[in-house]
């Protein structure tokens, strides 16, 4: 049996032909039916995300698994196979274990550590699951990555730095206020980055958000998305010294809030802290803002530098968790290879077992009628004497089976011993 991965990202495929290769949620058990039905294919695992679509399977040896593959992207998401191939990896082996393991930990992410893969990863398993397309090898192997990819997220911190602008500007206000519970957000501007910060700031727990925009419609629909409520823009102002953060997002030509505007905002908030996010590009906020005291302003470049500080964090951090991949590597294709000789072990007990027994049972005329402790010394003997026999093959079989060779030894202890369809 091997296993196998093919597929392509975003760094082997731009982003129409992955549209185009996508498999949408609704065809995934058909296309699994398919995928199941090609020669030699005995398990399948489709993940399709906006970045990747890899065809995970376990085969037989002797058929053209990679091939069967291939025709069968091509013809499920009607393309030429000429057309596909040159934008696809293939991984077998160790390595299919290895890209698996690196898929699930997300060292193979376009950002390093984000954690959606890995719950992309686990539904596309649960739902070849329900479809009976993995059955034995291939959910060992997937478990296994699971295992490994939160091994990599306890003992490293590949996860644990904003990587995103808007994440940055979240984890900013969790260091100037501690705790974001009881705060209130105001947004001016309804742009896609300022929705996001915003659904950011709504999960960390801030109790109020409200939008204002030129445009009261723009402002409505964001304000849906983040359960938050609507604020006239000519209120803007007025409402600032009442909120703790302000998210600066507009398309306005000049500043929106000026240092004599803030100056007096202070003063009415009695110098609580105030968290200014100016993401706007022409900037929103005065810079001289950050003068004032107890005024934290941060714009698009700030937030930046945070990103690209964290983003090189992660980078350094996946060379530990490219070691842990390693270890587990090593670990996984150990017991792989004691999987395939285990039968052989099994056998050759089993054989010499039935010899050892057969032989007791023909010489039972000879020794007459036994007392109980006679029968057990005569089965002790017997076991002594199959353990002593089998000692040796096993031994071996087990040393060598982390390479090729147990493979081989295996094949050779079948045939002298005549077990089975050796």
């Amino acid at each position: 049996m091997k296993l196998l991965v093919t597929g392509l990202n975003h760094r082997t495929a731009p982003v129409e032909v992955r549209e185009r290769l996508a498999f949408e949620e609704r065809v995934l058990p058909q296309a699994l039916g398919n995928l199941k039905q090609r020669p030699g294919v005995l398990e399948g695992m489709i993940l399709s995300t906006c970045n990747r679509v890899e065809i995970t399977v376990t085969a037989d040896e002797q058929t053209d698994a990679e091939g069967a593959v291939e025709y069968f992207l091509a013809e499920s998401r009607a393309v030429e196979r000429n057309w596909v191939s040159p934008y696809l990896y293939k991984h077998d082996g160790p390595d299919a274990v290895r890209h698996l393991f690196r898929v699930a930990s997300s060292l193979d992410s376009m950002i390093v550590g984000e954690p959606q893969i890995l719950g992309q990863m686990k539904a596309a398993y649960a739902r070849a699951k329900e479809c009976g397309a993995i059955s034995g090898f291939l959910d060992l192997i997937l478990t296994r990555a699971f295992n490994v990819a939160k091994r990599v997220r306890s003992e490293t911190d590949i996860g644990s730095s904003a990587v995103s602008v808007s994440y940055a500007a979240v984890e900013l206000a969790k260091e100037i206020f501690g705790s974001l519970a009881g705060k209130r957000v105001l947004v001016a501007g309804a742009g896609k980055m300022a929705a996001s910060a915003a659904r950011h700031l709504r999960r960390a727990g801030v109790s109020e958000i409200m939008v204002t925009n030129r445009t009261r419609e723009r402002a409505a629909a964001m304000a849906g998305e983040v359960q938050g409520a609507v604020l006239d823009y000519e209120q803007f102002a007025a409402m600032l010294p009442d909120v703790d953060i302000v998210l600066a997002s507009s398309g306005a030509p000049h500043f929106i809030i000026t240092r004599e505007q803030m100056r007096g905002v202070m003063a009415r908030r009695r110098n609580r802290p105030m968290f200014l996010i100016d993401i706007a590009v022409p900037r929103n906020i005065e810079p001289s803002v950050n003068e004032l005291e107890s005024v934290f302003l941060y714009d698009i470049d700030d937030l930046d530098k945070v990103v690209q500080t964290n983003l090189q964090g992660r980078i350094d951090v996946a060379a530990e968790a490219e070691e842990i991949i390693r270890e587990e590597v090593e670990r996984m294709m150990l017991r792989l290879k004691t999987r395939e000789v285990t039968p052989t072990i099994i056998s050759l007990q089993e054989q010499l077992s039935a010899l050892a027994a057969a032989e007791i049972e023909r010489q039972r005329g000879r020794l007459g009628e036994l007392t109980p402790q006679q029968e057990e010394a005569v089965q002790a003997i017997a076991r002594g004497i199959v353990n002593k026999v089998a000692h040796g093959p096993i031994t071996e079989l087990r040393r060598q089976a982390a390479d090729s060779s147990g493979i081989h030894l295996a094949s050779v202890i079948r045939r002298l011993f005549r077990l089975g369809d050796a």
